[in-house]
């Protein structure tokens, strides 16, 4: 049993809130996922500093959490700490045409000052349905761009509380990869290059763009976005379709009728009826086709262990 009374007193100290034994369904985009042991809205970096060092010292495991999409949560939870970095990181600064945005600032609100102020880059981006550091973190794209297109730097926090900033040139970019997977540093804010453009056509790609997004994917129902990764020389969605998978369903897990590269949650769905679903789709298109589909969500918790939830007795009121 952990003892919560130290984290508890830093998110006192600091004023920011905590909750115990938070389900993590209620903040991922898939509405999949059970209970978290801390669930902790940071509210500054010096916050975010302080409970870094205490699960440093305490051998807690956290995660950061921004929008809650590319994610699915194991059925059982995580036995961890949840950083969320939201409206408190959300500040959006102009310096002509670059950007500073803080982490949790989201594309979609990114796109829009971007238009609101005629400066082209964003036009892709725009309709992801997630938070700037999250697209940095997996270097998220969209019909064409990514954000190694845009990035110029950024700012981060290492696991011991230093901060420093971190050029694209050491953020080793690739399809859907950063080094930020691997090193264990925080995005805390990055900076952005655009280019000055003209309102009217910058406004006319985004609808162009939003009007596709909406027409062709299942916006209408929850899931973690694009289910698979790319493979090399095809699309994981053409090759599902294919195979005809479309509709395929394990509980409520389902792929999309609409789009063949999502996995939908059509009532309530768990992470096991996801997996289960995912399987059956990679083992049919291996079979199928010889291509292997990967997973493009980050798995958080571990769905095959039960995780520890905290005892509420263990928690100073």
């Amino acid at each position: 049993m952990k003892n919560w009374q130290e984290l508890a007193a830093i998110c006192r100290t600091c004023n920011c809130s905590v909750q115990y034994a938070e389900p993590l369904r209620n903040h991922t985009t898939f509405r999949i996922g059970g209970a978290c042991s801390a669930f902790v809205n940071v509210n500054s970096e010096e916050t975010l500093r302080q409970i870094l060092g205490l699960c440093r010292d305490r051998n807690y495991p956290y995660l950061v959490l921004g929008n809650g999409s590319n994610i699915l949560a194991a059925d059982n939870g995580y036995a961890g700490v949840i950083l969320h970095l939201g409206k408190d990181f959300s500040q959006i600064r102009q310096d002509g045409t670059t950007l500073y945005c803080e982490a949790g600032a989201t594309l979609g609100r990114i796109g829009k000052f971007a238009l609101e102020e005629s400066l082209t880059g964003m036009e892709c981006l725009a309709g992801i349905p997630g938070t700037v550091g999250g697209a940095l973190y997996m270097n998220a794209g969209a019909y064409g761009g990514e954000m190694a297109d845009v990035i110029v730097s950024a700012r981060c926090m290492a696991p011991d509380g230093t901060i420093s900033v971190v050029p694209k040139s050491e953020m080793e970019l690739g399809y859907r990869k950063s080094i930020f997977r691997q090193d264990g540093r925080i995005i805390l804010g990055v900076t952005l290059q655009l280019q000055k453009g003209s309102y009217g056509a910058i406004k006319e790609e985004m609808d162009s763009l939003l009007g596709k997004r909406r027409a062709k994917q299942p916006l209408e129902l929850p899931s973690a976005g694009s289910t698979f990764q790319r493979p090399v020389g095809n699309y994981a969605s053409f090759l599902i379709d294919q195979c005809g998978l479309k509709g395929a369903s394990v509980g409520d897990a389902q792929v999309s009728v609409k789009h063949a590269g999502f996995v939908v949650n059509t009532g309530k769905a768990t992470c096991r009826d996801v997996l289960e679903l995912c399987d059956f789709v990679k083992q049919t298109v291996l079979e199928k086709t010889g291509y292997q589909l990967e997973l493009e969500p980050v798995i958080v918790g571990d769905p095959a262990k039960p995780a520890n939830m905290p005892e509420q007795e263990a928690v100073e009121k």
